[in-house]
């Protein structure tokens, strides 16, 4: 049995704003949702991931209008949506960079803070707290690790939800045009590393000088590219085999050769 794929490939460009881009979004993805098992959302899409001003504007909790017409589309369709992530704000003050996942009855089923935060001093740390938690639920893909963008750069980390019985990750990303073919290289070294499936989607557009760069992509355990995207908006869908990482783990057991920390 294989998966269908659908990233949506989102352009958060500041000639649009949340305010037009918002409906248009939730549109197309009610649009594909019947053709697809899991539909995919970038990270941050509604502000733009470099948007700091927009994302502090449009921050709130996680129960609000969008995230209850995915819901209803989720429901209607039968399809599971990974929402994106969103500027979540708390009743504490804090404010983190959340993913959603929303399974086919229209549930959220999971929601992960990202961890490792960008831009050093001066970049997504000045708003966000970091997460602190590893999310793994199963999914159409089988068990799937939780990731956003920059924690793509520190693969302990999908060691850790490998450990924790991952057979796939699913990652949304704001990954600038600058370092995109880093992030080419990141992705398919997840997956070749950890022998497991990646279903990455990424953004497009340029806001608060920076142009994201696109590429989103669907990497098989092996390594091997089965499709990726261009620069620009678009869906890039695929067809998935979800027993794929299992049977890899089987026929090339290299997992087993981990050596334990020597300290």
């Amino acid at each position: 049995m294989t998966v269908r794929l659908a990233l949506l490939q989102v352009s958060s460009s500041a000639d649009e704003g949340p305010g037009g881009r918002i409906p248009r979004v939730l549109d197309r993805v009610e649009d594909i949702s019947p053709s697809a098992d899991l539909v995919v959302l970038p990270e941050l899409w509604i502000p733009g991931a470099f948007d700091l001003a927009t994302a502090r504007d449009v921050a709130g909790p996680l129960d609000g209008p969008v995230l209850d017409r995915l819901q209803a589309i989720a429901r209607a369709s039968g399809t599971w949506i990974h929402a994106g992530s969103y500027a979540e704000r708390t009743d504490d003050g804090r404010t983190f960079n959340t993913s959603v996942l929303i399974n086919d009855h229209g549930t959220v089923v999971a929601t992960y803070r990202k961890r490792h935060l960008f831009g050093f001093e001066t970049g997504e740390r000045t708003l966000m707290s970091g997460g602190s938690d590893l999310v793994v639920v199963d999914t159409p893909l089988g068990s799937t690790g939780i990731a956003t963008c920059y924690d793509i750069r520190f693969p302990e980390m999908f060691r850790l939800l490998v450990d924790r019985g991952a057979t796939a990750f699913l990652l949304c990303a704001g990954w600038p045009t600058l370092r995109i073919e880093a992030w080419r290289v990141f992705c398919r070294a997840r997956a070749a590393e950890n022998l497991a499936l990646v279903v990455a989607c990424n953004g497009v557009g340029a806001h608060a000088d920076v142009v994201l760069g696109g590429h989103s992509v669907v990497v098989d355990p092996v390594g091997e590219v089965i499709v990726e995207a261009g620069g620009g908006e678009e869906v890039l869908r695929a067809e998935v085999d979800p027993g794929a990482s299992a049977a890899w783990r089987v026929a090339f057991p290299v997992l087993q050769d981990r050596l334990p920390d020597p300290s």
